[in-house]
C-alpha cells in the first residue's frame, strides 16, 4: 500500500474511532463497546445467513426458468453452478478483507469501499466507490420494478377470476410502483443496517415461500404435462431468430448472475457479527450455506420451470401467467415477493444512505440539520431518533428511483443489465485483487495466474451480459411509451 493510500485512510471514520479506542483501553472491556468504541456487536451465524438469504434469494429467481430456456439443459445448470461456486469463492475471499493485517485482532474495514481503500487504494478506491453505489441504486430500481409487477400480477390475477379470462384486465403499472415508493419512503427511516436484522429475517421467509410456491407449481404443471418439455440447446432458431438466440443467451447469463449477487454488501453483513470466533470464520460459513441453499432453489425453481413450459417459459415465473390457478396461491405468493422486496431494499440501500450520510457528517460537523437528532416519543416503546437530514435525502432517493422505475419498467432487461454491472468489478475483480495485496501472493505465482485467469473470464461473461441485456432493451424501448403504456 502506498504512502497516499495510507494517509488517506486517516479520514475515514474507522480509523478515527481505532484512535479513541486505543487512547481509552478500558472500552474493549466493556460489555456495551467493542475494541473499536462502537457499540458491541450481536449478529451470529443466524442473523449473517438471514442477510445473505435476503440480498441473494430475490426477484432474480422468477427469471431462471427463462434463464435457462434460453441456455438449454446442459448450459443453463452448468452455468448456474459456474456462478454459484465463483460467487462463493470469491465471498471467501473478500471475508479475509474485513480486517486488515491480523485476522482477529487487525484494524477493521466497516464497508466494501473502506476494505479497498485499506487494501489497494487510489484510483481503485474511487473507481470501486463508483460501480457499488451505482450497482446499489440500480438494485432499488430493480426492486422497485419487480414488486410493482408482482402487485400487478395479484390484481390481474383476480381480475381474471372474475371475468373467466374474457376481461384483458390491461392495468397500469405507475400507481403501484407509487405505493411501493411510499412504504420504502416510511421504512427506510429505520437508521443503520444493524437494526434491520429482523426485516431481514422476514424476508427471508418470504423469499423462500414464494419460491417454494413457484416450485411446487412448476411440477404440478410438469404433472399435468406428463412429460419433460425443451431441449438441450435451448429456445431453437424458428421459435426466435438467430440474432435473438444470441442477444438472449447473453442476457440470460446477466439474469443468473444477478440472481447471485451480494458480495457488494458482504462486508457490511460481516460488519454486524460478534467475535469470537472471529468475523471471518463465522461469515464463510453462513456464505457456504446459504449459497448452497440458495443454488437448490434456484436449480429446483428454474429447472422445473422450464420443465413444465419449455421453449414458452415466462419471463418471470410468477406474474406472466405461466400459471393462472390456484389463483389464491398465486396471489400468496406475489404477496410475499412484494414482502421480501421491501427488505431486500433496504438490505441494498443502507451502506449507501451510510456513506452519503457519514460523509455529509465528515464535511459539514457543526450543520444541526444533518447531525441532531430528534427523539420521538412512542409509547410502549424506545423514543425514534429522527434525523432531519435523514429524512429529507432518503425520501428523494425513493423518490428518484421511483421515477426512474416508472420509465424503464422491464424486469428481464433491467435484471440482466444490474447483474452484468455488477458481477464482475465486484463480485469478482475487487475481491481478486484485494485478496492477492491481502495475501501477499507473489506476481506470476501459480495462485496469481489462477486468480487472474478467473478475473478476465467473468469479465467476458460480464461483458457478453451487458451487450445481451442492452439490445433486449433497446427492443423494448421501440414500443414502449412512458407513463402511458398498461399491461
Amino acid at each position: 500500500m502506498d504512502e497516499n493510500s495510507t494517509e488517506n485512510n486517516h479520514n475515514y471514520p474507522h480509523h478515527q474511532s481505532f484512535d479513541i479506542s486505543v487512547n481509552f483501553p478500558l472500552q474493549s472491556d466493556s460489555k456495551c463497546l467493542d475494541e473499536d468504541g462502537r457499540p458491541k456487536r450481536t449478529g451470529t451465524f443466524w442473523t449473517a445467513s438471514a442477510h445473505i438469504i435476503t440480498a441473494v434469494i430475490g426477484s432474480g429467481v422468477l427469471s431462471l426458468s427463462w434463464a435457462i430456456a434460453q441456455l438449454g439443459w446442459i448450459a443453463g445448470p452448468v452455468v448456474m453452478l459456474m456462478f454459484s461456486f465463483v460467487t462463493y469463492y470469491t465471498s471467501v475471499l473478500l471475508t479475509s478483507c474485513y480486517r486488515s493485517g491480523d485476522p482477529v485482532a487487525g484494524e477493521r474495514n466497516y464497508t466494501y469501499m473502506e476494505a479497498v481503500q485499506s487494501n489497494l487504494g487510489g484510483v481503485k478506491f474511487k473507481f470501486c466507490g463508483v460501480i457499488q453505489y451505482l450497482n446499489l441504486s440500480g438494485a432499488a430500481i430493480g426492486y422497485t420494478i419487480t414488486a410493482c409487477i408482482s402487485m400487478m400480477a395479484i390484481r390481474r390475477s383476480n381480475c381474471f377470476q372474475k371475468s373467466g379470462g374474457k376481461d384483458p384486465c390491461k392495468i397500469s403499472s405507475n400507481p403501484y410502483m407509487i405505493i411501493f415508493g411510499i412504504i420504502e419512503i416510511f421504512v427506510s427511516q429505520i437508521p443503520d443496517f444493524a437494526q434491520i436484522w429482523w426485516l431481514s429475517i422476514v424476508a427471508a421467509i418470504m423469499s423462500c415461500t414464494y419460491s417454494a410456491i413457484g416450485l411446487s407449481l412448476g411440477i404440478a404443471k410438469l404433472a399435468e404435462n406428463g412429460k419433460f418439455k425443451g431441449s438441450l440447446s435451448g429456445v431453437s432458431i424458428g421459435t426466435v431468430t438467430r440474432p435473438q438466440k444470441v442477444w438472449r443467451s447473453f442476457q440470460a447469463l446477466g439474469n443468473i448472475a444477478f440472481a447471485y449477487s451480494y458480495s457488494l454488501i458482504l462486508i457490511e453483513i460481516q460488519d454486524t457479527i460478534k467475535s469470537p470466533p472471529s468475523e471471518a470464520k463465522t461469515m464463510k460459513k453462513a456464505s457456504l450455506v446459504s449459497v448452497t441453499v440458495t443454488t437448490i432453489f434456484y436449480l429446483l425453481c428454474g429447472c422445473m420451470g422450464y420443465a413444465a413450459f419449455g421453449d414458452h417459459a415466462p419471463g418471470n415465473l410468477l406474474t406472466d401467467f405461466g400459471f393462472r390457478n390456484p389463483y389464491w396461491l398465486l396471489d400468496i405468493a406475489n404477496a410475499s415477493v412484494v414482502i421480501h422486496l421491501i427488505g431486500a431494499y433496504q438490505v441494498y440501500t443502507q451502506p449507501l444512505f451510510a456513506f452519503i450520510e457519514r460523509t455529509a457528517s465528515e464535511v459539514f460537523p457543526q450543520s444541526k440539520f444533518i447531525n441532531k437528532e430528534i427523539d420521538v416519543p412512542i409509547p410502549g416503546f424506545k423514543p425514534f431518533k429522527l434525523n432531519l437530514f435523514r429524512l429529507v435525502w432518503r425520501t428523494i432517493f425513493v423518490i428518484i428511483s421511483t421515477v426512474i422505475s416508472m420509465l424503464m419498467p422491464f424486469f428481464n432487461d433491467v435484471v440482466g443489465i444490474l447483474g452484468a454491472f455488477g458481477f464482475w468489478p465486484l463480485t469478482v475483480y475487487f475481491p481478486v485483487e484485494m485478496y492477492i495485496v491481502h495475501k501477499k501472493i507473489p506476481k506470476w505465482s501459480t495462485r496469481w495466474l489462477s486468480l487472474q485467469i478467473l478475473s478476465v473470464v467473468c469479465l467476458i461473461v460480464s461483458i457478453a451480459a451487458a451487450v445481451g441485456s442492452f439490445a433486449g432493451l433497446f427492443e423494448d424501448l421501440k414500443v414502449y411509451k412512458p407513463f402511458k403504456t398498461s399491461y
